[in-house]
């Protein structure tokens, strides 16, 4: 069995965490396969099997994806896994959450159980930009899509379509097109409503709207939708959950939910319900 073993952070902090998890994990006959750039700057003392791409996970036959990190590190691992369908353990070495279910006490704790396959799956809709030509980016996104003003403090405008059926022109800093993974990220800040991660949805929600009678709105994930930018400059900004890309206003962006998922691995005593109750402190009411 092999466990890829991905992180951003390369601290002394984390050096030590990760070599005694890699330690528990070769105790119990797993092999750890590290990223090559974290494995590269830490300089661990022995010599790791590495990967830096999805073709090296799937040579390598990698069975477990364990993230150390917050929500953003868990979003990146989509660059890696894609449709391997490999499952995602995120261990939460950052503030608040959302995703990353384990602390790092926790899952040794569950270390056992997570090798055998005795949690719980939770499989999450990824969102995929299937015009302009997927070749310019990696075009998929585990969040959301935005699209947002670039270089002006005007105003811009999102003109939106659902297959092919006019919706509405957005008159404001931009849009966010949202997975239900999503709703409790950007999507949230902006007034958009938490979505259960098993319902088959999209959430368009304006950012700050001209309009106050504009309001976020829920979609079937079966739907293609179509945005066309105008702004005051020549380009207006793409993300794709943390990665940016600026985009030329005369392309337009066809969107629609991708034919695959990411597997994330949740602890058996936790359920989505807790996590917000949680990471929003909900119920921290004297009169509860």
């Amino acid at each position: 069995m092999k466990a890829a073993i991905y992180s951003q952070k390369n601290d002394l902090d984390t050096f030590l965490y990760l070599s005694k998890f890699v330690s528990e994990l070769e105790k119990r006959g797993v092999q750890a396969v590290l990223y090559d750039e974290m494995a590269n700057a830490m300089q661990f003392s022995k010599i790791f099997e590495t990967f830096t791409r999805k073709e090296e996970l799937k040579e390598k036959k990698v069975d477990l994806f364990f993230t150390f990190g917050g929500d953003g590190t868990i979003v990146n691992s989509l660059l890696f896994v894609q449709d391997l369908e490999i499952p995602v353990v995120g261990v939460n070495t950052g503030r608040l959450g959302f995703l990353a279910s384990f602390s790092k006490e926790e899952v040794f704790l569950e270390l056992d159980e997570i090798i055998r396959g005795e949690v719980k799956i939770s499989r999450r809709s990824v969102i995929e930009v299937v015009s302009p030509n997927k070749s310019m980016f990696f075009p998929y996104a585990l969040n959301d899509i935005t699209i947002s003003r670039k270089e002006t403090t005007a105003m811009i405008t999102v003109e939106s379509y659902i297959n092919g059926e006019f919706l509405n022109v957005f008159w404001g800093d931009g849009v966010i097109i949202s997975t239900p993974t999503g709703s409790t990220a950007y999507s949230l800040s902006c007034g958009g409503p938490i979505i259960t991660p098993n319902n088959e949805n999209f959430v368009i929600t304006p950012i700050a709207p001209h309009n106050l009678n504009v309001r976020p709105l829920i979609l079937n994930d079966d739907v293609e939708i179509r945005l066309k930018v105008e702004s005051r400059v020549p380009q207006y900004s793409l993300s794709l959950d943390s990665r940016l890309i600026h985009m030329e206003t005369n392309v337009e962006i066809v969107l629609k939910k991708a034919r695959f998922q990411i597997l994330l691995v949740l602890p058996n005593n936790l359920s989505f319900f807790e996590t917000i109750r949680q990471k929003l402190l909900w119920g921290k009411d004297k009169r509860n």
